[in-house]
C-alpha cells in the first residue's frame, strides 16, 4: 500500500534523509520511530506530495508519488504534526470545507459529516467554534478531516504531540479503532510508549538512515540477544542467587528488596533448564517472569553506536 524505493532528501549539502526502503502493506499500522531531526517528517512529507525527492521513488496505493500527485491526495488523509484550525468556523462547517475540497457532493456531506463526528465522538461539539476547542479536541478534529473522503491510506505526523495522558490514551484507541476499519496507517512519533501497543509493524530512523524496519515482533527477536528475568524468591534465595551467579550466561544480577533481575545471554531452551535447575535445588518461587523488550530497548539497542 506504500511502498518507498530509494527514497532521499537533500537541502543544499544538508541530507536529511539518506536512502530509504520501506514497503506497509495494507491494512498495517505502521510505526516511524526516531528523534527530533531524524528524518520522519521529511519522508512523510513526500508521501503526502509537499516536497519533491532528490532520489528515489515513492508510490501511495497503486499512485505514483511524483508523477501522480493528485491520485495520492485522493487516497491519503494526512494530519501534519502542526496544523491550524479556522477562526470563525464551527466544527461542522471545518469538516464541510474539507469535504467541499475533495468534491463530495452536497447531498452526501451532511451524513458523512455526522458519521465522523460519531466516530471521532464529536458530535456533542458539532457546532461549537473551532478556535474554542481544547487542544485535545482539535487533534481529533483535525483526525476528523482526514477521514471525511473515506481515504484507504492515513498519514500521521505526530497525532499525540501536546496532548496530555488522558487524550493519549483515546487517541491510540481511534488508531485501533481506524485499524479495525481496514485502513492502512503510517504513524510517526518520537514518543516510543505511544506505538508499543497499537503498531502491527514498526521503522527506527536516525540521522535520515532507517535502521530497521519489519513486523514488530520480529524487530523485538532481531534484537533479543539477552533474556530479562524477574525472580521473586520464597524459599532459599542464596541457593538461588549462587544459582544465577555461577551461570555461564549470566551477564547482569540487579537485588531487588522483592526480586532479583537477571540478565542473560540465553534463548528459550536455556530460560527453561535454568528454571528446572533451581526447582531440582529446592529454591521455591513466588514468579518467574521472562519479561518482554521495550520499544525503548528496541531503539536503544538499533541505534547503539550510531548517536556521538
Amino acid at each position: 500500500m506504500i511502498t518507498l524505493e530509494g527514497f532521499g532528501k537533500d537541502y543544499g549539502e544538508f541530507t536529511a534523509v539518506e536512502s530509504i526502503d520501506l514497503q506497509i502493506d495494507a491494512g498495517e499500522t505502521f510505526g516511524f520511530i526516531g528523534p527530533n531531526g531524524a528524518g520522519k517528517s521529511t519522508t512523510i512529507r513526500f508521501l503526502a506530495t509537499l516536497l519533491r525527492a532528490t532520489r528515489g521513488r515513492g508510490e501511495v496505493a497503486g499512485c505514483d508519488v511524483m508523477n501522480d500527485p493528485m491520485g495520492v491526495r485522493r487516497a491519503i488523509g494526512y494530519m501534519p504534526d502542526n496544523f491550524g484550525v479556522y477562526d470563525g468556523m464551527r466544527v461542522w462547517e471545518f469538516l464541510d470545507f474539507f469535504a467541499v475540497a475533495y468534491g463530495i457532493a452536497r447531498s452526501q456531506r451532511g451524513p458523512i459529516i455526522d458519521n465522523v463526528l460519531e466516530l471521532l465522538d464529536l458530535g456533542h461539539k458539532r457546532d461549537d467554534f473551532v478556535n474554542g476547542l481544547s487542544r485535545g479536541m482539535k487533534q481529533r478534529l483535525c483526525l476528523a478531516k482526514t477521514l471525511v473522503h473515506d481515504p484507504p491510506v492515513l498519514i500521521l505526523d505526530e497525532p499525540a504531540s501536546g496532548l496530555d495522558p488522558r487524550a493519549r490514551v483515546e487517541v491510540k484507541a481511534l488508531l485501533k479503532e481506524l485499524r479495525r476499519m481496514g485502513k492502512t496507517i503510517l504513524i510517526s512519533s518520537h514518543i516510543l510508549t505511544e506505538l508499543a501497543d497499537c503498531c502491527t509493524s514498526i521503522g527506527i530512523i536516525e540521522r535520515g538512515q532507517l535502521l530497521m524496519s519489519g513486523p514488530i515482533d520480529q524487530v523485538y527477536r532481531k534484537i533479543r540477544r539477552n533474556r530479562t528475568v524477574e525472580i521473586a524468591f520464597t524459599e532459599n534465595a542464596e541457593a538461588g542467587i549462587s544459582i544465577l551467579r555461577s551461570s555461564p550466561a549470566l551477564r547482569d544480577l540487579e537485588m531487588r528488596p522483592d526480586r532479583v533481575i537477571a540478565e542473560l545471554e540465553t534463548d528459550d531452551a536455556g530460560l527453561s533448564t535454568l528454571l528446572n535447575h533451581l526447582i531440582a535445588q529446592g529454591v521455591q518461587m513466588r514468579s518467574f517472569y521472562d519479561r518482554d523488550p521495550t520499544l525503548e530497548d528496541v531503539f536503544m539497542s538499533v541505534t547503539e553506536g550510531l548517536v556521538s
